[in-house]
């Protein structure tokens, strides 16, 4: 019998539940009743009691005014929490009062064309101390001609029941919009982007721009303006002014998604294309003057006919184009092809809904379908990106066989030159060799047979010219293994070569060389020339200088490398001619980028070597 018990009391807890929930959601009163005093600009005030939605363009024939809604209601009782009012659709701008208290102002009754308030759904706080058992509430609004303002029924009850309607209200109209209008604007980015980066598979123009991503890309903007109003309740231009660029943001969209649809069917590449175009930008601009009309000059019915025209238009390409994707049908066709035929609908269902019915609280419907097109351009933007990656996989596979193959003709070049290279390295190492035994130990062994058959030269000077041939073919073989640029290293090999000779003719030699960084630019070839630069300046002083020392400095001074051979000879004149000897110093400093200095007198003469 317990558990008897236990479900009695479950039954009644639930039933208490459930009658608390529906004596709250009781509370929550629908007002309808109103007493209104109009006043229309250009007519005269009148009052009348009006039932709830007072849709103003429909009653006023799309003029702009006032009005003054007096709206009772009572209660059983005072309430001691937060209350709320809910507009689901108030104005274009409003004063909303209770009891002759002000509760809220949505902008300013008192300047025309300005605020638009009339868009999405509005909640008023409402202080309880301010309800009483007997309410008045008063809404002062202004209503401008063709922005659908009005009054619609009103929802008055506790904070949490209320704020729950308008919450429910203001997700489907306004939050999803601006979902929508962000979608939007991503997509037309996206597509703009595509539209810079890509070209038109399949075209025989070179470079030709894509034209399916640049409708896609400027209806998705426009749409994304058309959408995004919802949001704006201080427009940046005033009204009609606002109205007619809104409107053609919505003929923007669908001329654009019109254009996309055909480049999807691959229909732009028929001759009649041009023909197409000029019927879309003709339908464009007519949306301009179209609005402009109805709503400068109060007349609804010419947007609403131009609407009903467009939705006609519409319907029948929508018809072929579902036949076309049938007949030949791909996935992208279809998709579109569905897309297309829903928004159609759906653009007829709001055609009727809003402007020929009149309804006050309808929303569009087709903000929430468009997005199919976004993701239709998404789809095509996915199969076109695989497309191309199998493309470029194949495209890779080829060029990996056939870098394969040039790799290895290019190795079989590469050790063709190679030898070639090593040929003639050895072969111009060998010319390098026979110049310089030409240049240098041919030219002393020369010296000497022609010192031999004239029989004037001495004895000593015979041995001399073979004693500079034979240092000369030791410097020379020498010289192949100095290291690139070490300055250091070539003086040391001089001074060991020499110095016996310098000793040999009483020649006191005085060192005064400093360690020396190699220096880079300085190869192989700079070295033998500075070599024979050096051996020619010693080479001097021992033929001719009649020397009783020498000297030999080097070191680096502001960067620069300083190499000097100074003797105290006889000297000779800078000024006259230079002698063959010193005419080959000036040479070989011109090729290697050296700086040589002369000075000479008696007792003192210096061949100076700079080298940077």
């Amino acid at each position: 019998m317990g558990w008897r018990r236990l479900l009695r009391a479950a039954l009644l807890a639930a039933s208490g539940c459930l009658l608390a929930l529906a004596a709250a959601q009781a509370e929550v009163q629908q007002l309808t009743y109103a007493r209104a005093t109009l006043m229309p600009e250009g007519r005269a005030a009148r009052s009348a009691d009006v039932t709830l939605p007072y849709h103003w363009d429909r009653e006023q024939r799309y003029r702009a005014g006032e009005a003054v809604f007096d709206v009772p209601f009572s209660l059983p009782s005072e309430p001691s929490e937060p209350w709320g009012i809910y507009f689901q659709r108030i104005g274009s701008s409003a004063e909303i009062s209770l009891n002759g208290t002000l509760l809220t102002r949505m902008g300013d009754v008192r300047q025309p064309n300005s605020d638009d308030y009339a868009k999405g759904p509005q909640y008023v706080p409402v202080p309880p101390r301010l309800l009483g058992r007997d309410n008045v509430l008063r809404v002062h609004l202004r209503a401008d001609g063709g922005r659908r303002g009005g009054l619609s029924a009103l929802a008055v009850g506790p904070e949490d029941e209320v704020r729950e309607l308008y919450a429910d209200n203001f997700r489907w109209r306004v939050s999803a919009s601006m979902v929508v209008t962000i979608f939007s604007l991503l997509v037309g980015a996206v597509a703009l982007a595509l539209w810079v980066t890509q070209t038109e598979p399949g075209t025989v123009h070179v470079g030709r721009r894509d034209s399916v991503y640049l409708a896609a890309g400027l209806a998705e903007i426009c749409w994304a303006l058309r959408v995004g109003d919802v949001a704006i309740e201080q427009p940046p231009l005033p009204w009609p002014l606002w109205g007619v660029v809104v409107t053609a943001a919505f003929a923007g969209w669908f001329c654009g998604i019109a254009l996309f649809c055909h480049h999807v069917a691959g229909w732009h590449r028929h001759r009649s294309m041009p023909l197409v175009r000029a019927g879309l930008w003709a339908l464009f601009g007519t949306s301009i003057v179209a609005s402009t009309l109805s709503l400068t000059l109060h007349k609804p019915l010419i947007l609403t006919a131009w609407l009903g025209s467009a939705n006609v238009l519409f319907m029948l390409y929508a018809v072929v184009y579902l036949v076309g994707a049938v007949r030949k049908p791909e996935p992208a066709r279809l998709l579109v092809a569905a897309a297309g035929t829903l928004n159609v609908a759906m653009g007829v269902r709001d055609w009727i809904a809003i402007r020929v019915s009149g309804s006050l609280a309808d929303s569009t419907w087709i903000r929430y379908s468009s997005v199919l097109f976004g993701l239709v351009l998404g789809y095509i933007v996915i199969t076109r990106f695989r497309a191309a990656s199998g493309q470029a996989h194949d495209l890779m596979a080829n060029l990996a066989a056939r870098v394969s193959e040039k790799e290895a003709a290019l190795q079989q070049s590469y050790a063709r030159v190679e030898q070639l290279a090593r040929e003639q390295e050895r072969t111009s190492e060998r010319a390098r060799i026979l110049r310089d035994m030409h240049d240098g130990v041919g030219s002393h062994i020369s010296s000497a047979i022609r010192q031999l058959q004239s029989g004037k030269a001495s004895h000593a000077q015979v041995l001399q010219t073979l004693r500079d041939s034979l240092d000369q073919l030791k410097l020379q073989i020498d010289s192949m293994n100095l290291p690139p640029g070490d300055i250091t290293a070539l003086l040391a090999n001089l001074r060991y070569r020499l110095e016996p000779r310098f000793a040999a003719s009483d020649i006191e030699l005085q060192w005064d060389v400093d360690l020396i960084e190699p220096l880079q630019r300085l190869d192989a070839h700079a070295m033998r020339q500075l070599q024979f630069m050096v051996f020619e300046a010693l080479s001097n002083v021992l033929q001719h200088a009649q020397a009783s020392v020498l000297r030999i400095e080097a070191g680096v001074m502001a960067g620069t490398v300083q190499l000097r051979v100074i003797d105290n000879g006889r000297g000779f004149d800078t000024a006259v001619p230079l002698r063959r000897g010193l005419l080959s110093l000036r040479e070989r400093a011109a090729a290697i980028g050296a700086e040589l200095n002369l000075a000479s007198q008696p007792g003192r003469t210096v061949v100076e070597i700079l080298i940077d």
